[in-house]
């Protein structure tokens, strides 16, 4: 019952932080379920029957608080559907002692992608619309689609910062764009799994636990995604990711527990020192603005 609790409290927590920053959802709750002893496939089928219910939800209250472009999400969802079909067959034919090293170091990068993009600060304003590349919108889809299936995450983290560098929407448009494209990712997964696995190797209570956490969030995500500052969010996602997978990666390559404890003492030092820089950075530039006339 105690890890039921714990597991709802993590869908709560990544689908408030996926759905105010446009990822980290399949991410965090992936990386925590391999620490847990899952293997990668059933981790991944897991989450992604979790976030089946929850993109639908989240989906629904982004449209709710017009934070949807529907032109994006209907340039996203079919190529990100193919891409997240043929992620989630390929991770499911590979033995899951095998594949766990490298689907933790994967995200373990991402987790270094998503510290370093929003340790920098640098989210964009929007453009005015006509200068996007339309015809990288399915590239972008099936790649970010198959990512997210094959490693547990990255729909968000690859769609997100990919979007947000374009500078043709608002912020908070690409943040539900993405979210509610994702619901069809997170369909597509989960046929894939089922094929190739079957359903007796997922476990339910684990997916009902995560999928209630996340449903709970979605509506205060959606609302908050204009409140709370994406930079400080980023690098605390970030450096989650980060801790979580390391742990994995150093049981893999058998390090001592002396040079462990000694790894894991840097990267928090250096997750706290960026949450500190992150927080002072944003500070600097509310100020900036406000003296903007």
């Amino acid at each position: 019952m105690r890890r039921l609790v714990v597991l709802a409290l993590i869908g709560f927590a990544a689908q408030l932080v996926d759905g105010a920053l446009g990822m980290a959802y399949g991410v965090t709750s992936t990386s925590l379920l391999l620490v847990a002893g899952l293997a990668p496939a059933v981790a991944s089928a897991s989450v992604h029957i979790a976030e089946v219910v929850t993109t639908a939800a989240s989906g629904v209250a982004h449209i709710r608080f017009g934070n949807v472009d529907k032109e994006t999400v209907w340039k996203l969802t079919v190529p990100g559907a193919v891409g997240a079909f043929s992620g989630a067959t390929f991770l499911s034919h590979l033995p899951g002692d095998l594949v766990k090293p490298y689907v933790a170091g994967f995200l373990f990068l991402l987790g270094c992608y998503v510290l370093v993009r929003f340790l920098r600060g640098n989210i964009r304003r929007s453009r005015p619309r006509g200068s996007t590349r339309k015809r990288a919108m399915a590239p972008l889809g099936l790649m970010a689609g198959f990512l997210d299936a094959s490693g547990g995450g990255g729909w968000g983290p690859l769609a997100t910062p990919v979007l947000l560098a374009r500078n043709d929407l608002e912020v908070r448009k690409v943040i539900g764009s993405v979210d509610t494209s994702e619901f069809a990712i997170a369909v597509s997964a989960s046929v894939g799994f089922f094929l190739s696995l079957g359903l007796e190797q997922v476990h339910w209570e684990w997916v009902f636990a995560l999928m209630i956490g996340g449903v709970c969030a979605a509506p205060l995500a959606a609302w908050i995604v204009r409140k709370i500052p994406q930079q400080i969010l980023g690098v605390l996602v970030g450096g989650i990711i980060l801790v979580t997978n390391a742990r994995i990666l150093m049981e893999a390559f058998g390090w001592s527990p002396s040079a462990r404890t000694l790894t894991y003492a840097v990267l928090v030092g250096v997750w706290i020192a960026s949450v500190g820089y992150a927080i002072t950075h944003h500070k600097k530039n509310a100020a900036l603005d406000r003296e903007i006339p």
